[in-house]
């Protein structure tokens, strides 16, 4: 199997992007010669689950197949996501839902200025975005609703429960990856010798590490007090929710320790940033255009996001974006907020029941503003 050109295509960038989760990852943390082999297999794999239901049910008809389930045309596939893998642990799963929302405000922060606006570093995954039009218009913000929506479905209590709305949207977003995948594998003028599979697992597994170890990673860096029982509780929630995604077992970050160590592997070899790159990071700081009236309020937020994003991804991140680099006045405010709040509140009793509570307010209030149901 031919390696796609796009791996290790610029090592020294890629070890100069990757060095803080190398010193975070401890001793060891290059990859030997067997996890350099797998990782370059990686780009040429896909979700072959949800490949074959794709494959076996025309696209209109997928909605119909889904809503009914294991009685219906997509039964072997809802037969194999029902079928969960033994490590699974109710009691975790509801543990690491309420840590996410007990990170209130901060949470979200971090999804944005510090999950994707930091995935969009790296040119790895970006061609499909730009393949199905989500870098046009609007799409910004429309994306950042979705991305809301389903992260608020897979940490409510039990929201990833059959037939819950957080499992649910988990497998909708599964088929429509697969949908994806099929449609620009089959496209001739798709680069497979430069990208490899559109959609693949190496891809997939370094956005579940977003999600998982480098949110966790930022929100610290924010002040939020995350404790190691928390901590492993988000890891092993975001474990199962990437398994649902269809990430094979072997790239499930399970632990800190473990996803540190993958998300150094995949970003000391990924590409450097290109003109995607740029875009949908100047798109997703100029979001808060469309979200606020007033010329005064939409600067005070503009300034706000970049002073953010130069707190959590640091001076060579925003150079790499195409950004300019701000003081990190508002994370630094964060930081103090939290000192207040998160690291006091949390370790009193009923403490963690007042910070969901408060988290939930911002949340109302955020999908109010957009003009969504904030139920869920």
């Amino acid at each position: 199997m031919t390696t796609p050109t796009r791996f290790g295509q610029d090592r020294a960038w890629g070890e100069r992007a990757a060095a803080p989760l190398r010193r975070l990852a401890g001793r060891g943390a290059r990859p030997n010669q067997a996890e350099l082999a797998a990782l370059k297999a990686a780009l040429s794999q896909h979700d072959e689950l949800a490949a074959a239901l794709v494959r076996a049910v025309p696209a209109r008809e997928l909605h119909t197949a889904l809503a009914a389930g294991p009685a219906g045309a997509g039964r072997a596939f809802f037969e194999a996501v029902l079928d969960r893998p033994p490590w699974v642990d109710d009691r975790l799963l509801d543990r690491g839902a309420h840590a996410c929302r007990a990170f209130g405000l901060d949470a979200g922060l971090v999804l944005a200025y510090g999950s994707l606006l930091g995935g969009y570093r790296t040119a790895a995954a970006l061609e499909p975005l730009v393949r199905t039009g989500r870098l046009a218009g609007g799409e910004t913000l429309r994306r950042v609703k979705e991305t809301s929506i389903w992260w608020r479905a897979v940490t409510a209590p039990g929201g990833l429960d059959p037939g819950r709305e957080g499992f649910r949207l988990t497998l909708h977003v599964r088929i429509m990856h697969a949908l994806v995948n099929a449609r620009l594998a089959a496209d001739p003028t798709w680069d497979t010798a430069l990208r490899g599979t559109p959609i693949n697992q190496y891809d997939q597994a370094s956005t579940l590490g977003v999600f998982s170890t480098s949110f966790l990673l930022h929100l610290r860096l924010l002040g939020v007090r995350v404790s190691r029982r928390d901590a492993a509780a988000v890891m092993h929630l975001w474990s199962y929710i990437g398994w649902l995604m269809g990430v094979n077992e072997q790239w499930l970050p399970h632990t800190e320790k473990r996803g540190r160590r993958l998300l150094y592997h995949f970003l000391s070899y990924d590409p450097p940033p290109d003109d995607n790159s740029r875009a949908l990071a100047r798109a997703l700081i100029a979001m808060t255009d469309q979200e606020f009236p007033g010329r005064r309020r939409r600067s005070l937020e503009r300034e706000r996001a970049l002073s953010l994003s130069s707190w959590l991804l640091g001076r060579h991140a925003m150079h790499d974006l195409g950004l300019p680099y701000r003081f990190p006045w508002y994370g630094l405010t964060r930081v103090a907020a939290n000192l207040l709040i998160s690291q006091s509140l949390s370790r009193l009793p009923g403490g963690r029941r007042l910070l969901i509570a408060r988290g939930e307010r911002h949340a109302r209030a955020r999908f109010t503003r957009w003009g969504l149901n904030p139920q869920g």
